[in-house]
């Protein structure tokens, strides 16, 4: 059996290029960062950062250029693939990307939620339902979390 998968989190170096095929489907391309900490044999801490190119076809290639800019926060999931072509000085050249099959897009860069996000909501003013006004009129971005049961969990009530 093989496998062929990469999972990359990180975040944008540059913005995404959105262009089209001659057959008409659209292709964005943009470069991801991953950095990595661990400690060498001397106990110190080390840092280092892997930069991945990512391509995305179709509508997701659309969307990608649409609201993904540098510095944001992405994961994305697809396969490696290293492609060559001859140089204009006729040296081999060699690119190795990650064809993304799924993307999903983090924060925003330079997204932190603050109670002056949003500005001020006035009087009869529709918001999302995932903000909330306060007794000021500001809108304040309330996270939606998942409630656990306290009880126990009985594995064998699970039907899979």
């Amino acid at each position: 059996m093989y496998l062929n998968k990469a999972i990359i989190i990180g975040n944008l170096t540059r913005d995404p290029e959105l262009k089209a095929l001659p057959s008409g489907i659209t292709v964005t391309s943009f470069s991801v960062a991953t950095n990595r900490v661990w400690k060498d044999k001397n106990g110190a801490k080390q840092e280092a950062a892997d930069y991945h190119n990512v391509v995305v076809f179709g509508r997701q290639a659309e969307t990608s250029a649409q609201y993904l800019k540098k510095g944001s926060s992405v994961l994305v999931e697809g396969r490696m693939q290293t492609r060559s072509w001859d140089g204009a000085d006729g040296k081999k050249l060699y690119r190795t990307e990650v064809i993304a099959d799924n993307i999903q897009f983090g924060n925003r860069a330079g997204d932190a939620p603050s109670s002056s996000s949003y500005g001020n909501a006035g009087a009869g003013s529709d918001t999302v339902s995932s903000k909330k006004a306060d007794d000021t009129g500001n809108a304040l971005n309330q996270l939606d979390s998942i409630e656990y049961p306290e009880e126990e969990i009985n594995p064998e009530d699970i039907p899979f």
